[in-house]
């Protein structure tokens, strides 16, 4: 249990009813995402009872909960399909954890905030644009159709597209659902008590578990078949669990794709990891604050462990640390609390969770990936201006274009080429009065802003008067100096005066200003 000098009643009552919220929230989520990801519901469980058992132990943060995460699906999907196999991807998983520890070795929890926010916004833009896509054929009921003896197992209730028969009932629920999920959040629903009382996932499911045994029990031509809900095995002794449980294939380490596959998972949680957990002290009424590094510890041992027992990769997830603080959440115990009712669920829930369509786990996958991809975003980006509208869709269309890891790479090198341009423009200052000029130096010159320099005085006309003023210069970069040389060893020829005012010495050491007396040339 989380380490607490002392827990009152009070406390105690607030952490466990927000453990029992949190657990209504993830259970839905666990399930959407390990079906989104092609894997058993039972891995999706598995990773969010390990993030609440064990990271939540080996956290400092009071209020962030961790599990699968939705932004995760889109490389779960990708790097099961690459490697082959889903023990190799658990190896990719374990060595992504064994990195994020790294990280937190060498304190790197503060990198993240070096990444741009607009890359940060174009990644999880484009996350959640590619969990639209990939969730629709699930919700029309594409992906059914065929049982585990290869039959055809469709409901008579379909409909001929291009694309394959449409399942109706499917279509529909999950219609119905997205429509009550986007309801359930607006100000006129929150005045009810219920809405405030039952998180909308839960409400959803509540629903899909209601229309199939409605559709069983009166309509069984309109049911949704099998292939067509949750399907977790029963777990009734020990035999049973250790069947369910997966374990890393060992002897794909020396394969370069697993290390690719790791080092994208490593990197893409830990940002959504640290920028969950900056979000969740900012929301904390009381502002504390948890170590980065210990927090990609924390993942990284929480990645291992589902790793070895056959669970999907962990972050810390900002839904889940929301509905927990807002639930009124004071200390880790409830993360806790909710590890514990999930682990409880999968041996006393089974027959519950499978009467779960899978339409409805689509439909919530779909309003989260609306949340990451609203337009309202896209409009606000383009409000704040080119420098963060253009390296926001470069990296939605890098990693649309190749995948996570590259896409990122790609909008941090716009973002530092849109900077260094922008710093580039401001290094040099030309004013000019009759026959006058006088460039001035705004800051520290490097060779990069030699071709600004170059243009600047290309406007020097023959039988003028230049005065450079490098006062504000703490250093200047040696091409700088050498092409004002080469101008002023030139300028007797073109009857240009040139003087030259608090001109800095290079030292690359000390970075000293020495500065020259005035003098004319």
């Amino acid at each position: 249990m989380p380490k607490s000098r002392s827990i009152d009643f009070t406390t105690l009552r607030s952490d466990l009813f927000a453990g029992i919220v949190v657990f209504l929230v993830a259970l839905p989520l666990c399930l959407g995402i390990a079906t989104a990801s092609g894997v058993e519901p039972f891995a999706g469980l598995l990773s969010g009872i390990v993030g609440g058992l064990v990271v939540a132990l080996l956290s400092g943060s009071h209020l962030s909960v961790s599990g699968p995460a939705a932004g995760l699906v889109v490389i779960v999907v990708s790097a099961i399909g690459t490697l082959g196999s889903f023990s190799a991807f658990l190896c990719a998983v374990l060595l992504a954890g064994a990195l994020q520890i790294v990280f937190g070795l060498l304190r790197a929890g503060q990198l993240a905030s070096f990444v741009p926010v607009p890359v940060i916004k174009g990644m999880l833009a484009s996350i959640g644009l590619l969990l639209i896509v990939k969730q629709v054929p699930l919700a029309m009921g594409l992906s059914g159709g065929v049982g585990a003896s290869g039959t055809s197992t469709v409901s008579e209730a379909t409909l001929a597209t291009p694309f394959g028969p449409v399942l109706l009932p499917a279509l529909a629920l999950a219609i119905v659902s997205v429509a009550l999920l986007f309801a359930w959040e607006t100000p006129r629903a929150k005045r009810f008590a219920l809405v405030r009382a039952v998180p909308g996932p839960l409400a959803v499911v509540a629903l899909g578990i209601g229309v199939t045994v409605l559709l069983d029990r009166f309509a069984p031509a309109l049911g949704l078949a099998a292939e067509q809900r949750v399907a977790l095995d029963s777990l009734a002794s020990f035999d049973a669990l250790a069947g369910a449980l997966a374990l890393p294939d060992f002897t794909q380490l020396i394969d370069a794709d697993v290390w690719r596959v790791a080092l994208t998972l490593a990197v893409v949680a830990s940002l959504e990891t640290l920028l969950s957990l900056e979000a969740v002290e900012q929301m904390d009424p009381q502002r504390r604050r948890a170590s980065p590094d210990r927090e990609l510890k924390a993942q990284g041992v929480g990645n291992m462990v589902a790793a070895a027992l056959g669970g999907l990769p962990i972050t810390a997830v900002i839904v889940r640390s929301s509905a927990n603080l807002n639930a009124g959440a004071r200390t880790r115990l409830s993360a806790f609390v909710h590890g514990v009712l999930l682990l409880v669920s999968v041996f006393a829930l089974t027959t519950v969770l499978n009467l779960i369509p899978l339409a409805c786990l689509a439909a919530i996958l779909i309003q989260t990936g609306y949340k990451l991809a609203k337009p309202q975003l896209i409009v606000a980006m383009m409000r704040e201006g080119a420098e963060r509208l253009i390296p926001f869709v470069a990296t939605i269309v890098g990693v649309l274009a190749t995948d996570l890891l590259i896409g990122i790479g790609i909008g941090i090198a716009v973002s530092m080429l849109l900077a260094m341009r922008a710093n580039l423009d401001d290094t040099f200052a030309l004013a000019e009065h009759d026959d006058h000029y006088l460039l001035s130096f705004r800051k520290d010159a490097s060779f990069l802003a030699k071709p600004m320099l170059m243009r600047c005085l290309a406007r020097i006309p023959d039988h003028a008067t230049l005065l450079i003023d490098a006062e504000r210069a703490d250093f200047v970069d040696r091409d700088i100096r050498e092409t004002l040389d080469r101008f002023i060893a030139d300028a007797p020829r073109r009857h240009i005066a040139v003087e030259r005012v608090q001109w800095p010495r290079i030292d690359a050491t000390a970075r000293r200003r020495l500065p020259w007396s005035r003098a004319a040339t």
